[in-house]
């Protein structure tokens, strides 16, 4: 798992965490090695069986009170008891003072303490979401994300199938863009899958024959979208008489991404057929999928209730000498 260095989080978060450095610069190197959070009661209480000093440790009012209560040799102790172990770094929330011993034992360390205004718990609330979507299992994949209908749709296919011209041809009839070429996907819960474009990229669009064109600016703020959660796999693919596609979809078909399963449809091109309608019709068959009305299987279970009654009058017919 990459680790994240201290000083990223301090330059990154400073102003949305209120954070303020109170030790040393060179701390900053250390790094941060889970997104975990830890309030270290115990362990500076003299308990360290169990301290888990991989995490980041904050100390609130409780933690602070309890220092202030001790005697200096008290409060060496305790803080002797924390700083013996590798942390990544210490946080003290509600804007309190440090001691003095805290700081002194932390420069010597080489562990940055830093100090914030905020609460303990809105601060380990906003620690903890900007932790979790760093550590969060992530990878890139070619293929092109557009929102239809409020569903994340991803198209992939071999270069040149015509994944960008029908994300434009979407943007176009009002869906928005999210990321084309280069999609960046994220698993932000366990069933979830968030895509994202990439930083350098953003929303522009390489359409063969014209070149790279700026969404945003040619259709508007509406016609794009910064993130959004993939739903479907959308693979485009050349149509070929040899490979079989699905006719009736009673059978639905997944994929996995970072351990995460998403239904996928395989989509054939040919020349002339409209794509975009079609991704409409994809994003509103997984909307009722999702609100529990399967088209495919309501149309086989009615075939089979009309072929058994077919069958049961005719057997009856025979039967009837009258």
């Amino acid at each position: 798992m990459e680790l994240i260095p201290v000083e990223k989080m301090y330059r990154e978060r400073k102003e949305a965490l209120e954070l303020t450095l109170l030790t040393n610069e060179s701390g900053l190197k250390k790094r941060i090695p889970t997104s975990e959070i830890h309030r270290p009661g115990l362990a500076l209480a003299g308990f360290v069986e169990r301290f888990a000093s991989q995490r980041t440790q904050v100390l609130g009012e409780t933690e602070m009170t309890f220092l202030s209560g001790q005697d200096e040799l008290g409060r060496r102790r305790a803080v002797e008891n924390i700083f013996k172990f590798d942390l990544p770094c210490v946080v003290i929330t509600k804007g309190i003072v440090p001691l003095p011993e805290l700081l002194e034992v932390a420069n010597r360390k080489g562990v940055p303490v830093f100090s914030t205004r905020l609460s303990t718990t809105d601060f380990i609330n906003r620690l903890g979401v900007y932790l979790d979507g760093l550590f969060a299992p992530h990878t890139t994949q070619h293929g092109t994300l557009v929102d239809v209908y409020g569903v994340g749709l991803m198209y992939i296919g071999k270069s040149g199938v015509g994944k960008s011209e029908c994300a434009l041809d979407l943007v176009a009839r009002g869906h928005r863009l999210v990321a084309d070429d280069m999609v960046t996907i994220v698993k932000k819960a366990p069933q979830v899958l968030v895509g994202t474009g990439n930083e350098l990229l953003r929303h522009h669009m390489e359409v063969r024959g014209i070149g790279i064109i700026d969404i945003e600016k040619l259709f508007g703020i509406r016609a794009i979208r910064m993130q959004k959660r993939i739903e479907v796999q959308v693979n485009l693919v050349h149509w070929d008489d040899k490979q079989e596609f699905e006719r009736l979809g009673i059978e639905n078909k997944y994929t996995t991404i970072l351990g995460v399963e998403i239904p996928l449809v395989k989509l054939p091109v040919t020349p002339g057929k409209d794509i975009s309608v079609i991704s409409e019709v994809i994003a509103m068959n997984h909307m009722l999928k999702i609100y529990g009305r399967d088209s495919a299987r309501e149309f086989s279970k009615r075939l089979s209730d009309e072929i058994y009654r077919k069958r049961a009058v005719g057997e009856f017919l025979e039967s009837d000498l009258e």
